[in-house]
């Protein structure tokens, strides 16, 4: 399955001014990674994407800088507002705590596959088509 363009950014926590969320948008360009404003000591960074359209989920790959933990949840934009996300990948850890520490190993590209991490929420219910993701990392 090729890969779904990311539309646009719905909402986001946080973003460096030299490195803006928008630079998830198209990860082809040179403009480097999503960071966190300088100034923002929460440790968490969140972000809401809209997918170009709904499509079945089988893996996702994910570019890392510095992300010691990520969850994936996703859902529909269909969905009323009250309806939570269902969690696609669960809390993952991209780095050890040693790593993390030390800032070494911050940075490479992990691949998670349909049947391995996720694929199933919470619930038991399968993704079918999704259009719409949240990230916390």
């Amino acid at each position: 399955m090729a890969p779904v363009k990311i539309s646009h950014v719905v909402s986001f926590s946080s973003q460096d001014p030299k490195y803006p969320v928008e630079n998830l948008l198209n990860p082809d360009t040179q403009k480097g990674p999503w960071l966190s404003c300088p100034q923002d000591k929460s440790g968490q960074l969140k972000v809401e994407l809209q997918l170009e359209r709904a499509v079945p989920i089988g893996y996702i790959d994910v570019g890392n800088c510095g992300c010691a933990f990520l969850q994936i949840d996703v859902g529909r934009s269909s969905w009323s507002l009250d309806r939570p996300f269902v969690t696609l990948l669960p809390a993952t850890m991209l780095m050890s705590l040693t790593d993390s520490k030390q800032g070494k190993n911050s940075s490479g590209v992990r691949m998670f596959k349909h049947g391995k991490e996720g694929k199933r929420g919470r619930g038991g219910e399968v993704f079918e088509k999704e259009n719409r993701g949240y990230q916390c990392c």
